[in-house]
């Protein structure tokens, strides 16, 4: 297969592109779409043989389920069997935007979407390529992440290009994801309410919506072993091809460790992933890639995935990461990193 790319220019030539995936949606095809948090590998959702080309492309197990993408919130209706009160706040504060919500489903919504499952995950994504997409398509669209399971995810066309290219039908070029992690998921068929994945609206913030919203602690437990409700659940996720380790606790002792563990191991290739506030004080390894400022979060968790596939670019042999306190989008972060890590942290008090 021939991936074609196409770029919107905000001329005459965008309709074109848009009659053209929508053709491609509907005639079961994948195509590849940008969002504010990682590029998404898109397929009708409403088509179980588009689903499972979705996990064929991806190489992705059948029972991680997928996300249902929506242009606004009147398509929900249909993929639903209720909406409880909290999800209509929480789809008045944050949609369209990083969060996605767990309902209970109607029979419209396939098996190969919702891994046989009861649930259906939903969202409505606020990047106005993605949403320009959706409208025109007028099709509820599974979208996981654009790369090969497993791998971290794809925030530039770049990554997603390395993973899939010759494998989906259209990439759309939209440039570097600002967010840069996937979204937060909340399951709201449970009461109270839980956070599935912790993304960029954090725990703090719903609980402004529903103050007993709640987190599963096997966020960042690296022994969680239950069926994934959520995608992001399966622990090997995020994954480098380097051996990898995340350091926590106090950040002169950490970065004590980390410096340490460079020293002992001047056989391999090592990188570091440190904030701006440490990075000069590494000496001595292969690569130092600034992921940024504790001050700003917001900027390590755009820079995280890149940074990971930067790592794979050079071919090191060993990621030793800094940690983040895991306090609101400090907790998203850990999620990704101590999955990249397979669960490996030392911790140092």
């Amino acid at each position: 297969m021939k991936t074609e790319i196409i770029k919107f220019k905000g001329n005459e030539k965008d309709k074109k592109y848009l009659d053209k995936i929508k053709k491609t949606f509907e005639k079961g095809g994948l195509v590849v779409f940008p969002t504010e948090t990682v590029y998404g590998l898109g397929g009708n959702g409403l088509d179980a043989n588009a689903c499972k080309k979705i996990y064929e492309a991806k190489g992705r197990p059948s029972d991680n389920p997928l996300i249902l993408h929506i242009a606004e919130n009147s398509q929900i209706d249909e993929l639903v069997l209720e909406i409880p009160d909290v999800a209509k706040k929480c789809m008045e504060k944050f949609w369209p935007g990083p969060l996605t919500m767990i309902f209970k489903r109607s029979d419209i919504v396939p098996d190969a979407v919702t891994g046989g499952l009861d649930t259906v995950a939903i969202r409505e994504p606020s990047h106005k390529i993605a949403n320009k997409i959706l409208k025109a398509v007028h099709l509820p669209i599974a979208a996981p992440s654009a790369n090969i399971s497993g791998r971290p995810s794809p925030t530039k066309i770049e990554h997603v290009l390395e993973d899939l290219d010759g494998r989906v039908d259209i990439v759309v070029d939209g440039g570097k994801s600002v967010v840069g992690i996937e979204s937060t998921v909340l399951d709201v068929t449970v009461d109270p309410p839980m956070i599935l994945r912790p993304g960029k609206i954090t725990l703090e913030d719903l609980q402004k919506i529903s103050p007993d919203i709640t987190i599963d602690q096997s966020t960042i437990d690296a022994t969680n072993k239950k069926v994934p409700k959520s995608p992001g659940q399966k622990y090997k996720h995020y994954a480098p091809r380097a051996e990898a380790i995340c350091f926590g606790g106090n950040i002169d002792k950490m970065v004590l460790e980390i410096q340490k563990n460079i020293d002992e191991n001047k056989d391999k290739k090592v990188a570091v992933l440190a904030s701006t506030e440490t990075i000069d004080e590494y000496k001595n390894c292969d690569l130092k890639i600034n992921l940024g400022s504790r001050e700003h979060l917001e900027e390590v968790a755009s820079n995280l995935f890149d940074a990971l596939r930067h790592c794979d670019d050079e071919g090191v042999d060993l990621i030793l990461a800094e940690g983040f306190e895991p306090i609101g989008l400090g907790l998203s972060i850990m999620n990704r990193l101590l999955k990249a890590c397979s669960g490996r942290i030392v911790m140092r008090i």
